[in-house]
């Protein structure tokens, strides 16, 4: 990990890890779409749900089931538009580092 000269370690100043890498791909993953010029239908949807996820990483205790929620939602949204697909797997990447969610008994 690079770090500036002076400046401690994201774990030193006690931040979680996954936290970090977490809001560093959807912050990816924001400009990406932000630079992607072709409009489609759903990009609102996948607009909403990063600014969640930024949100929920600001936070600083993100809730694995609705960053499930908000992955599912920006998978579907913007999936298919394979000049995103890098950023958005290093987004599903850093979500899966947070487990997995609870399933509902049968």
């Amino acid at each position: 990990m690079l770090r500036s000269v002076g400046q401690p370690s994201v774990t030193e100043r006690g931040e979680d890890p996954r936290i970090v890498g977490l809001g560093a791909a959807v912050a990816q993953l924001r400009r990406e779409l932000a630079g992607y010029q072709a409009e489609f239908r759903d990009r609102a949807i996948a607009e909403d749900e990063l600014a969640a996820l930024a949100a929920m990483v600001a936070g600083g205790a993100p809730e694995t089931a609705r960053m499930r929620r908000s992955l599912l939602l920006i998978v579907g949204s913007i999936g298919s538009v394979s000049a995103l697909r890098k950023p958005l797997m290093d987004v599903r990447n850093a979500v899966d580092l947070f487990g997995d969610t609870p399933r509902p008994p049968r």
